[in-house]
């Protein structure tokens, strides 16, 4: 199967994990988590159907609807000159031009979104297989890593971490969007977190966004010298919580 032939599959995919057993994509699943750029694009892909379907959700049907639709049945049996359209269905015809105007806005605000490194780290840590994450963990850091265990820390204080230093301590880096960005697994209250992490060109301070897809959880955030993305399964509430 190609990226190609996955994507076609991936379109039906529910976002929230629900088809997550389903055999049918199961195959298009596994190439997704063990090729990153189909991984990201199937992130992009579950968010923008999430929000159609949120959207889709908030429209309340007219009270008059069903009669508007039992009306349009019995006319359109009636000569052409003679027929006529329901006020109702003018303003659910309204309702729904307005319902893919957003969403074809909101697509093009996510692949603006995911034109930026920070944005790209997001989509590869809530994507990126289990058993991608490999080198030392904080534990086999030293100072670092007990910087980043410590509870009274705030992660996003940023933490004293140099990619020079990370490169000789045997840090996992991989290449994102031409950036080399190194990841850290640490430990905190018995749970896991993955900090990803890569030096900054320019800019200032952004974040934190939080972004979830499936089990995980990634908040995502900068400083002057610094793009940092905090990813793990154990909620929204406890990545706040450490940060």
């Amino acid at each position: 199967m190609n990226n190609e032939q996955a994507r076609f599959i991936l379109r039906a995919y529910r976002p929230g994990g629900r088809d997550a057993a389903e055999p049918a994509f199961a195959e298009a699943l596994a190439q997704a988590r063990s090729d990153p750029a189909l991984g990201v694009w199937l992130v992009k892909e579950q968010a923008l159907d999430a929000a159609v379907a949120a959207k889709l959700r908030a429209i309340t049907p007219p009270p008059e609807l069903r009669e508007a639709i039992l009306a349009g049945s019995r006319v359109s049996f009636a000569p052409v000159g003679r027929r006529r359209w329901a006020p109702s269905w003018l303003a659910m015809a309204a309702v729904l031009a307005l319902v893919i105007t957003g969403a074809a806005t909101w697509r093009l605000v996510v692949a603006g979104r995911g034109a930026t490194g920070l944005d790209r780290m997001a989509a590869f840590a809530l994507a990126e297989p289990d058993s991608a994450h490999t080198g030392p963990v904080a534990s086999q850091l030293g100072t670092l890593g007990a910087w980043l265990q410590d509870p009274v820390n705030r992660i996003s204080s940023g933490p004293p971490a140099d990619p020079a230093q990370l490169r000789q301590l045997g840090c996992r880096a991989v290449n994102i969007a031409g950036q080399e960005v190194f990841e850290v697994c640490f430990q905190r209250q018995g749970g896991w977190y993955h900090l990803y992490l890569t030096r900054r060109a320019q800019g200032g301070a952004a974040g934190p966004v939080f972004r979830e897809a499936g089990r995980r959880t990634v908040a995502a955030w900068a400083d002057e010298k610094f793009s940092y993305v905090l990813m793990t399964e154990r909620g929204i509430e406890a990545l706040r919580g450490i940060l």
